[in-house]
């Protein structure tokens, strides 16, 4: 097996090892729901329904980019695509870069619009990979490889620097993202891969015409543990394992920019179950991502597990948006929620 291959394999394996999750917490656990004594409305017209870019999606939840880029990955990319068709949610494959390196791979990334033909679907690539420019046919290759709807430019520096064949030039970035929104058709997502991005990080990018902004904060898994888990000698580099910037403290500082800029926040990083989405939302974003639990419910119970899980998540969401006295998605605010930090 080819390295970048194997280096995909290792990630989807060590990912659904608790060894590898953050200690930090995301912030989530500041929080507590204002509870609503008197609703005044009925449970069973709560609807979970939510806008990304324009179209309407069953429930918040965008299944992250992971999978993809090794042979075993064509049978968990074909679960979550066939997944997201029935149950009409959004996903993003894994980075494309595999595929672009060795076209035979491609498979592992096609069999998602076979799969699911009206379903959401983002193509993803590396901010690295756009430095000085993505070719033409590259681009092309990415887009229509899935027939993608958007795509996803993911920022690791810090997974890339624990990595001893990672990147290390980041020089040009910002402009390859700049010439890639200049490119193509397709709205473009920025992601953090769990490290958080910041204000400052997210007005560079909207400056450059980046449509929605993951935040991918610390406190879900640590891609500088499963780097760190990868390889022999590496207590030097351990320091980093708690690097980065928590979930709730990305989204108070990027939601504060939508009152002068037109944009969307998905939270991400650290998003485990009904709860961490009804906060997330109330908090400003506009949709939330996960990939951790998704992945390893698909490993440990397959698609009836995935459906059990999304099902439990839905019952939950209407739940806490009754108690709430929500009766959709764009009722919650920060007012749904009280600061324990500053009791």
């Amino acid at each position: 097996m080819a390295k970048i291959e194997q280096r995909k394999k290792d990630h989807v394996e060590l990912t659904i090892n608790d060894k590898t999750q953050y200690v930090k917490s995301t912030g989530f656990d500041r929080f507590e729901f204002v509870h609503n004594a008197l609703p005044e409305i009925d449970f069973d017209a709560v609807s979970t329904d939510a806008v990304l870019l324009n179209r309407t999606f069953s429930f918040p939840l965008f299944i992250s980019s992971m999978t993809g880029g090794y042979q075993n990955a064509e049978a968990v990319n074909a679960i979550i695509a066939e997944f997201c068709e029935d149950n009409n949610i959004p996903f993003g494959v894994g980075s494309q870069r595999a595929m672009l390196e060795n076209p035979a791979l491609t498979r592992t990334f096609s069999i998602v619009r076979e799969k699911a033909p009206n379903a959401f679907i983002s193509a993803n690539i590396g901010g690295a990979q756009l430095i000085n420019g993505i070719g033409s046919g590259n681009l092309q290759s990415l887009i229509e490889s899935i027939e993608a709807d958007s795509i996803i430019v993911h920022l690791n520096p810090l997974q890339e620097l624990m990595q001893p064949e990672g990147d290390r030039s980041f020089k040009g970035v910002l402009d390859g993202i700049g010439n890639l929104v200049n490119r193509t058709d397709l709205p473009v997502i920025v992601k953090e891969t769990g490290a958080g991005i910041s204000a400052y990080t997210a007005k560079r990018l909207l400056n450059v015409g980046v449509s929605v902004i993951d935040v991918a904060g610390a406190g879900g898994t640590s891609w500088a543990k499963v780097e760190n888990a990868r390889k022999l000698n590496n207590e030097y580099l351990e320091i980093f394992n708690e690097w980065g910037i928590n979930t709730v403290d990305c989204l108070l500082e990027l939601s504060k920019l939508q009152w002068d800029r037109s944009f969307e926040i998905i939270s991400s990083g650290g998003v485990r179950s009904a709860s961490d989405i009804a906060k997330s939302l109330s908090l400003g974003a506009n949709f939330c991502a996960s990939a951790q639990p998704i992945i390893q419910t698909i490993i440990e119970e397959g698609r009836e597990g995935l459906e059990l899980l999304l099902n439990s998540w839905k019952h939950q969401l209407k739940i806490i948006m009754t108690l709430l006295g929500c009766s959709n998605i764009r009722e919650l605010s920060k007012t749904h929620l009280k600061d324990k930090s500053t009791l």
